[in-house]
């Protein structure tokens, strides 16, 4: 089977949009999506950043969300051919975390998603030389017009929602929302300060006003920052002097919860001296560099832990947010600019620069 997929190709260059062969037939428990379409993430652009460690050359992509129109023999209980499904991150479904309902945390995350793909499977996709392709990203590689992806990544949805738009909760829209509705667990009376209003952290945003949780949303861009007071947050720029001071003055004397996906020190640091006594900061995006604590930032019973996928569980998440969408309530749409996939460099210098927060690619059809 030939189709149109997004190849990047060395760390340095441009997205190059070509033709790809898949070789194999959806195997025992794998489904094949006709992608409707795929966000893009900062996870898919830190490739670029990975020092070698992501394999190429790759088709990236895992915010896919399209039509099941084949599926293998062991695939029919989760979905069956003709259903529209939200991809997710992959897992292996049997070591102690994924009984444990705690999937984001899979032994074989990393080796699943980012690195290798599942032990023995030979390559699946090909470009028109014949060359192998890294590993499925993220089991999906939904930069393309199809995706081979194991059923138990796929969640269904309703036919009348808006497909091509609900990819993005199967990750960073997932993250910003699972890590308050899930991780903290807060609900009405509980203060948040959400550090960086990118698309996890408006996520974040939108979840906890649903979620009746007060809430300061801190970044530099103040295009982003009205959109976090458009969905229910005070915006306060993160140049302000006395941030700490300012966030607490804002939550009634320091904030229950702090999710920082910036990964900057200083903003970290902040969001810890922000904190009421025994508050939680979450963090959601990779450090990269050495992590220095100041002093007194985790006085008084506060505590400090990473979230991966917003300790979701897609099956049981996806469906809450599309709910709270179709109440008015996850106004996640408002943050999506479609791109075709022919763009996808375009998109990727629009999401670099900050005039978008969450591109999304839609295939066209090349009618193979």
């Amino acid at each position: 089977m030939r189709f149109r997929a997004a190849v990047l190709r060395a760390y340095e260059d441009p997205f190059t949009v070509e033709e790809v062969t898949l070789g194999a037939e959806p195997g025992a428990d794998e489904v094949l999506v006709e992608i409707a379409g795929a966000g893009m993430c900062r996870t898919d652009l830190a490739v670029r950043r990975s020092a070698g460690r992501s394999p190429l050359p790759v088709v990236l992509g895992h915010e896919g969300a399209g039509v099941v129109v084949r599926a293998g023999s062991g695939s029919g209980a989760p979905v069956g051919v003709g259903d529209h499904v939200v991809l997710s991150f992959d897992s292996c479904g049997h070591c102690r975390n994924c009984l444990g309902a705690a999937p984001a945390h899979c032994d074989s995350f990393a080796s699943l998603n980012l690195f290798g793909g599942r032990g023995g499977e030979p390559p699946r996709l090909t470009d028109a030389a014949g060359r192998p392709l890294a590993p499925r990203w993220f089991g999906q590689s939904s930069f393309a017009e199809y995706a081979l992806v194991p059923a138990r990544n796929a969640v269904r949805v309703d036919p009348a929602l808006p497909l091509e738009l609900l990819g993005p909760l199967g990750c960073g829209f997932l993250t910003g929302a699972g890590a308050v509705l899930n991780t903290f667990g807060a609900g009405p009376g509980d203060t948040l300060a959400v550090l960086g209003a990118g698309a996890v952290g408006l996520a974040a945003v939108m979840a906890a006003t649903a979620a009746g949780v007060r809430t300061v949303a801190v970044d530099r861009l103040p295009r982003r920052l009205a959109l976090a007071e458009r969905f229910g947050a005070v915006p306060l720029p993160s140049g302000t002097s006395g941030l700490p001071d300012r966030i607490r003055r804002l939550t009634d004397g320091g904030a229950r919860y702090a999710l920082d996906t910036t990964a900057s020190a200083p903003l970290v640091n902040a969001a810890l001296h922000a904190l009421r006594p025994t508050g939680t900061l979450g963090l959601v995006a990779r450090l990269h560099t050495a992590l220095p604590l100041e002093p007194g930032a985790l006085d008084r019973g506060r505590g400090i832990r990473h979230i991966c996928e917003g300790d979701a569980v897609p099956a049981l998440l996806v469906p809450r947010l599309t709910a709270l969408w179709r109440a008015g309530l996850f106004p996640f749409d408002q943050l999506i600019r479609t791109y075709p996939l022919a763009d996808v460099n375009e998109a990727e210098r629009d999401c670099d620069a900050g005039l978008v927060v969450k591109p999304v690619l839609i295939p066209e059809r090349s009618g193979r």
